[in-house]
């Protein structure tokens, strides 16, 4: 049987993958030329319409032919009530697969993608003689991550210089899927949820937070309590732990927040439950700091608490213990810990390193629910 009659046309009753049709072509273009497209993608830009035109109706049809290389147009219902193409699908090779998908501007932030990499993978996994299909993304993209999460995939971790795309060789994320997984999230996404407090919002970073996270972790009072971070703290630094804010966030291993200004969403700091695939998967570290002009106003305390709340919380994250570590030279992180109702518990002897190679006790506080 021959492309297209080869081609599965499935359905889940809200998106349907089906062969391409020429109708698709004008929207295939105009998905090549998104920036967004062309920013995570090895999509070749600039991109013409020919070449749409040969990767529907020559490179597809050849790989289904050869099992090569089995993709499919992604068809979905617009607001006007329109049935339109929205995206590729599609899984390379077998019987070790990998996926590689694409949204139209139009279809972004509806569940699409995810109802399309279901069907797909399904198909594989059942009837396409597959028995693993992997998932790489560039690293930082969100999108991406969040289908993988979403539709079940075991999320494995950062792979240096995996991808070579337009000349350049790129990190990436990776994860995989199995027959017999369950196609969706093992682990909650941690955080994300947007807390207000009096003053302040705590928020998902984004990019504008860049400059101010540069700024407050070259500060000498964020570098002798933080000696882990790089120096010099550059643009790239604060860029890569965004990406692993993104990562441990969707892994269920640490929920993060930007503190900002309620009114003017000026970043003043960043605050984190950490550890929460330890040994005790009901508990997790509280961990802060702020940029130094929103030192000494009690926005860190303030914080603090909308976190605590929601960290304890059976509809937040859910943890039954809580704890918090501070420098026996930091006072403010201690007052901080006493204020938002920690009780001082014990002190690790030399336990803490500090920005010049010391050492300093390590003053542990706890809060139970």
């Amino acid at each position: 049987m021959r492309w297209p009659l080869n081609v599965p046309v499935l359905s889940d009753g809200v998106v349907t993958i089906r062969a391409h049709v020429p109708d698709d072509i004008d929207a295939m273009l105009e998905m090549a030329l998104d920036p967004t497209m062309v920013r995570w993608t090895a999509i070749p830009s600039p991109h013409q319409r020919s070449m749409s035109e040969q990767f529907a109706f020559t490179i597809l049809p050849r790989g289904w032919e050869d099992g090569s290389h089995r993709g499919w147009a992604i068809e979905a219902t617009d607001d006007d009530g329109r049935s339109r193409f929205a995206g590729n699908v599609d899984i390379r090779q077998r019987p070790i697969a990998d996926i590689g998908f694409a949204l139209h501007p139009w279809a972004r932030g509806r569940g699409i993608m995810s109802r399309a990499v279901r069907l797909a993978v399904d198909w594989a996994l059942t009837e396409g003689g597959v028995e693993i299909v992997h998932w790489r993304s560039h690293v930082g993209n969100e999108a991406s991550l969040r289908v993988a999460h979403s539709t079940g995939f075991t999320l494995h971790g950062l792979v240096p210089g995996m991808l070579h795309e337009r000349g350049r060789v790129l990190d990436a994320w990776t994860g995989s899927i199995r027959f017999g997984d369950a196609p969706y999230p093992s682990t909650p996404w941690a955080g994300g949820t947007v807390l207000e407090s009096e003053r302040l919002r705590l928020r998902p970073f984004t990019a504008a937070d860049v400059p101010r996270l540069v700024e407050m972790c070259n500060d000498p009072v964020s570098r002798r309590f933080l000696a882990w971070l790089p120096q010099p703290y550059t643009a790239a630094s604060a860029e890569a732990y965004l990406h692993d804010c993104l990562w441990q966030a969707a892994t269920g291993a640490k929920a993060t927040w930007a503190v900002a200004d309620r009114d003017s969403d000026e970043l003043l700091g960043n605050i984190a439950v950490m550890d929460m695939l330890g040994l005790n998967r009901d508990h997790g570290e509280i961990g802060y700091w702020m940029h130094p002009d929103a030192r000494g106003r009690g926005l860190a305390t303030e914080a603090c608490r909308t976190v605590v709340d929601h960290a304890l919380d059976p509809d937040g994250l859910d943890r039954r213990r809580l704890s918090l570590y501070a420098a026996e030279d930091n006072p403010a992180s201690h007052a901080i810990a006493l204020a938002a109702g920690f009780s001082y518990y014990g002190t690790q002897r030399a336990a803490e390193r500090l920005g010049d190679g010391s050492f300093d006790d390590l003053r542990g506080y706890e809060l139970l629910r």
